[in-house]
């Protein structure tokens, strides 16, 4: 049983396993319509898996003769592209580049006409990577306000329902923008694959409202007067019923649940057990952490798996440093300080766009892999897990006891995934 023989690397083939059932060149094409060879083709796209859908369209309508159009995703994330341009920009905080690319992006959804036909892809990461903020919101106090946002440990569906009232593009404007057919196709990283939420909702009736937004920036000690004055001066997005999604059709190609699902079938076949626990966990790292290390101690028996997804969020003080790591890593490093070494215990947890919470860097950690002798090997290096977690710096620590997961960009995105395998003790 392979799981027996090295369970380091048996939950990092889960991974891998997890991740090729969510890749677009898997789970696009059957979603594909078929066009006529006279009717204009525009792509339009944003997120982390964007690149690598837009390439799967391409190779799909390689002999469509009007197709063209433009697609954002994160740095290091664009493949090579010939008639869909790709455009790299910054996650989670807006830049220049997403901008501009935005920008560019909008125009050509405006020139679409009733006998073209627009492609949108959407995947986790695009609500970063397309940024147009409505009037009276300059870029830097848009870009100041994802970051007070991420800091506040604010969970991803309030941070969306404050980006989808501050843009233009999103909470259905782009839908609003498109004056052709349209069928929109994404890969899902959200919580109840909710298409509202999906990049914030770009092609989907609003389902919050300004006021929904003023409360969650109320909450958070973030609403400020000219917040105030610029979100009651713009239109309110479309919502259900709104001409504005007449003939746009939205299907999800791929979910957390279809990631969950490859590893529990590669699991079930070695032999193991599985839990899943869910697809939508969310909260503290910390707090699930421990929660996740009562679970695993308190298991007697066979060998089992307990599988997880969702997204969870670091709270962090106003004038904290943040250090080197991530949600993943940070759960991971609590996960081991919990566990303190319990013989036969090993997890994974990590971000399945193979980034979590790093510069951006293709060799950047997508989380982190713990054993029973993670704990002592970082000890050993002389650093303290506990000193680290203080610091929200469970990188530096990981990295020490050589437990970071680096598997570079994976081109999907549908959340964080977590295992855990007990094994029965000595």
């Amino acid at each position: 049983m392979a799981f027996l023989e090295d369970p380091a690397v048996f939950l990092p083939r889960l991974f891998a396993r997890a991740i090729a059932r969510v890749q677009p060149e898997t789970c696009l094409p059957p979603h594909l319509p078929a066009l006529a060879p006279n009717k204009k083709l525009i792509v339009l796209g944003a997120g982390k898996a964007a690149s690598a859908m837009a390439l799967t369209v391409e190779k799909a309508y390689a002999d469509h003769p009007s197709l063209s159009g433009l697609v954002i995703t994160r740095y290091g994330h664009a493949l090579p592209t010939a008639r869909i341009r790709t455009v790299e920009a910054a996650h989670p905080v807006p830049d220049a580049a997403g901008l501009a690319a935005t920008q560019e992006l909008l125009a050509l959804a405006r020139e679409a006409g009733p006998e073209d036909f627009v492609l949108v892809l959407l995947s986790g990461g695009g609500s970063a990577l397309m940024t147009a903020p409505i009037g009276g919101v300059s870029f830097e106090e848009k870009r100041a306000l994802t970051r007070a946002l991420l800091r506040s440990g604010a969970p991803i569906q309030d941070i969306n329902k404050v980006r989808a009232q501050f843009s233009k593009v999103k909470g259905g404007r782009l839908a609003a923008a498109i004056n052709a057919p349209a069928l929109t196709l994404a890969i899902s990283d959200v919580a109840g694959d909710d298409p509202a939420a999906i990049a914030s909702g770009p092609m989907a009736p609003a389902k919050g409202t300004r006021e929904d937004a003023l409360a969650v920036l109320k909450s958070r000690g973030l609403l400020t007067p000219a917040l105030q004055k610029a979100l009651e001066a713009a239109p309110e997005a479309p919502r259900a019923g709104d001409p504005a999604f007449k003939n746009k059709r939205y299907e999800i190609v791929a979910a957390p649940k279809d990631a969950l699902a490859a590893a529990a079938e590669e699991a079930r076949a070695a032999g193991l057990g599985v839990t899943l626990l869910g697809d939508a966990l969310e909260g503290e790292a910390r707090d699930l952490a421990r929660a996740h290390a009562k679970l695993a101690l308190a298991h007697k028996g066979p060998p089992q798996l307990f599988l997880s997804g969702g997204e969870v969020t670091v709270t962090m003080a106003k004038d904290a440093v943040p250090g080197n790591g991530g949600p993943n890593q940070e759960y991971a490093l609590v996960l081991a300080l919990a566990l303190e070494g319990a013989p036969g215990i090993f997890a994974l947890a990590g971000d399945t766009d193979g980034n979590d919470g790093g510069s951006g860097e293709k060799d950047d950690p997508a989380g982190a892999l713990i054993t029973p002798e993670t704990l002592a090997r970082g000890a050993a290096s002389g650093l303290s897990g506990e000193e680290a977690l203080s610091r929200h710096a469970s990188g530096d620590f990981l990295r020490a006891a050589e437990a970071l997961l680096t598997p570079g960009p994976t081109f999907t995105n549908v959340n964080d995934f977590r295992a855990i395998l007990v094994l029965p003790s000595p």
